[in-house]
């Protein structure tokens, strides 16, 4: 559990243990879905940029509040690494195990080095020659959608990703049925232990494609991470599976909570439908600022690699700092009106995708899902109508709904 506490005299430092601490949980997830949630994160964003706070799966972690020191962070992986971890919840003192082998568990320029043979698959041109089929996809899944007129939402959504990281591993059609089920276990299941289940038996069949590829490749993300060399030597295989299994996640969560947690704030807010179903406001735009105001991802976790001040607080080496993206993208001091859902915002400089070295590969191809699913629903119903209650999952690293039940009206 994490505490935030009140704010600490300059010179302190994590070692500090008297320091009194509010009501406010950041780790319950269930604080994130509460209606006086922006309240209470602004009073605390007001009161200290940075705020000492105790966690029980974690110990003691430093929670950044303001956009400013957010990006501070992110922006500097020389003095804030992601070699110890990327997330909360692994356990005070633990390493994980990718630490050093998987891109998001890296600084540069491993980093880089590890990023570079996916690049080309998810560049911006890469992503443009793929949108055709992109927004027919997300067509498809909304006319079937449409057929059967009360739908989990959910469910809807999430089928685009999926769809897109099989295409771009080149999943064998035959095998496409095993690897959307495994993957709706690993990502979409209801506990911890299904979906530990569920990479339990995706990560053999990655492993065993690569070793297949590495031998026999061909035009797709896993021979080009299986080939790819770096100073002359194949990546070990281990590392290549991680990356992908790490790139899979990463594709189909941003987008199925993001994709679901935008279209519920669309179905509560009919002015903006009408905006986008009439075209006052540009797509791109919209995504953006969907992006800005879900802000699914609600953390990145960094380590001080050396001593450093952060908005007026002494960092040690070793301390642990914890960015909560979703009071950044709601920092007055950065957003004009950052309570209110502007689609037309622009700039727009929301960190729902990361910042720095660690910005998010998939981001085009990210934008380019969202902006599909986003345009599929406008076209394809006129009306969206609740058909019961949401349930949100239990998640401070993808938060989001599990459930999401609608009657959808042909247009």
């Amino acid at each position: 559990m994490l505490t935030a506490s009140a704010p600490l005299a300059p010179s302190a430092a994590l070692t500090t243990s008297s320091a009194p601490t509010t009501s406010v949980d950041l780790t319950e997830p269930s604080l994130w879905a509460r209606p006086d949630t922006p309240a209470l994160v602004d009073e605390l964003r007001r009161e200290a940029s940075v705020h000492l706070t105790d966690t029980v799966d974690d110990g003691r972690v430093w929670s950044v509040l303001t956009y400013k020191e957010s990006a501070d962070v992110l922006r500097n992986a020389a003095a804030f690494s992601s070699e110890s971890g990327s997330l909360l919840g692994a356990g005070e003192g633990n390493v994980p195990v990718g630490s050093g082998r998987m891109m998001a568990l890296t600084d540069p320029p491993r980093h880089r080095e590890l990023r570079a043979p996916a690049n080309p698959f998810f560049s911006k041109n890469g992503v443009k020659g793929a949108a055709r089929s992109i927004s027919e996809r997300a067509g498809e899944l909304f006319d079937r959608a449409l057929e059967h007129g009360t739908v989990d939402l959910v469910d809807v959504v999430s089928a685009l990703p999926l769809a897109v990281m099989c295409d771009l591993l080149d999943v064998p059609e035959a095998d496409r049925e095993m690897v959307v089920r495994v993957c709706d276990v690993a990502f979409l299941g209801r506990t911890p232990e299904e979906r530990r289940a569920g990479h339990q038996q995706l990560i053999p069949y990655l492993l065993h494609q690569v070793m297949l590829r590495r031998s026999d490749p061909r035009d797709d993300l896993i021979s080009m991470m299986a080939t790819y060399k770096i100073n002359g030597r194949l990546m070990p295989i281990e590392d290549v599976v991680l990356n992908l299994d790490n790139i899979v996640v990463g594709g189909v969560q941003t987008v199925r909570h993001t994709a679901a947690m935008g279209l519920h704030t669309l179905v509560q807010r009919p002015d903006l439908w009408r905006k986008l179903q009439n075209g006052e406001v540009s797509m791109d735009s919209a995504v953006d600022e969907l992006l800005r105001w879900t802000s699914v991802g609600l953390h990145t976790l960094r380590t001080a690699s050396r001593d450093i001040e952060l908005g007026g607080r002494h960092i040690r080496r070793g301390d642990r700092v914890a960015v909560w993206v979703w009071s950044a993208n709601r920092d007055p001091e950065a957003f004009d009106r950052p309570e209110e859902i502007l689609l037309d915002r622009s700039p727009n400089k929301h960190l729902a995708l990361g910042l720095g070295a660690h910005y998010c590969i998939g981001a085009p191809l990210a934008k380019a899902e969202l902006s599909a699913l986003y345009t599929a629903a406008l076209e394809k119903a006129a009306v969206i109508e609740p058909a019961g209650p949401v349930q949100y999952n239990r998640s401070i690293i993808n938060f989001g709904l599990d459930h999401f039940p609608v009657t959808l009206t042909p247009r």
